[in-house]
C-alpha cells in the first residue's frame, strides 16, 4: 500500500485533514521500522496541501519582513488568489530546483533585563519561512518517532499516533 493510500485510509478512519493524515503515516512508518531510510521526501515538501499548511503556520505568526521587504500582509491583502499564486510560484521553484533562500535581515534587539545591550536576530523572508515550515511538517513526524514518549520539552505536537478524543 502506498503512503498516499495509507494517508487516505487514516484520513477517512480518523477524520483527519490530508496533511495531518500524511504526517501520521510518516510517523507510523518511522516508528514501526527504526532503521527505515526515507529517500523520497522532497515530493512531500512540494505537495500543495503541505505548502498551504506551511503558509497558514507562517501567516499566523505575523513575523516581520525579510531583506526583500515583502510582508505577510503584502501577500495576503490581495486575497486568496494572491496567496495561491505566491505558493504556486514557490512550489514551482522548489520542484525545478531554482529555489534559493535569500540572506537573513539582521536586526539587533534589546536583551531583556540588560539595558543598553542588544543581541543579533536574523529574520528570513516570508517565502523562506514557508519553505522551512513545509520542511518541518514533513520531517518532524519522522524524528518524533525516535523521541522518548516521556520527554515533553520543546515538543510541538502531542503524540502523532493518538486518535482524536470523541467528546
Amino acid at each position: 500500500m502506498s503512503a498516499e493510500q495509507s494517508a487516505r485510509t487514516i484520513r477517512q478512519a480518523d477524520g483527519l485533514d490530508p496533511v495531518r493524515a500524511h504526517r501520521r503515516v510518516l510517523y507510523r512508518s518511522a516508528k514501526q521500522n527504526r532503521t527505515r531510510k526515507f529517500h523520497a521526501l522532497y515530493d512531500k515538501l512540494t505537495r500543495f496541501d503541505v505548502m498551504q499548511r506551511a503558509w497558514s503556520d507562517v501567516a499566523r505568526n505575523q513575523g516581520a519582513p525579510g531583506v526583500d521587504k515583502v510582508s505577510i500582509t503584502d501577500i495576503s491583502s490581495r486575497g486568496p488568489e494572491s496567496i495561491q499564486t505566491f505558493l504556486g510560484a514557490l512550489t514551482e521553484e522548489l520542484r525545478t530546483g531554482t529555489y534559493r533562500p535569500k540572506p537573513l535581515r539582521r536586526v539587533h534587539i534589546p536583551k531583556p533585563g540588560k539595558p543598553g545591550e542588544t543581541r543579533p536576530l536574523g529574520i528570513p523572508c516570508v517565502r523562506d519561512r514557508v519553505v522551512m515550515a513545509a520542511a518541518k511538517l514533513v520531517l518532524e513526524p519522522i524524528f518524533e518517532a525516535d523521541f522518548s514518549p516521556v520527554s515533553f520539552g520543546f515538543r510541538a505536537e502531542a503524540l502523532l499516533h493518538t486518535k482524536p478524543s470523541k467528546s
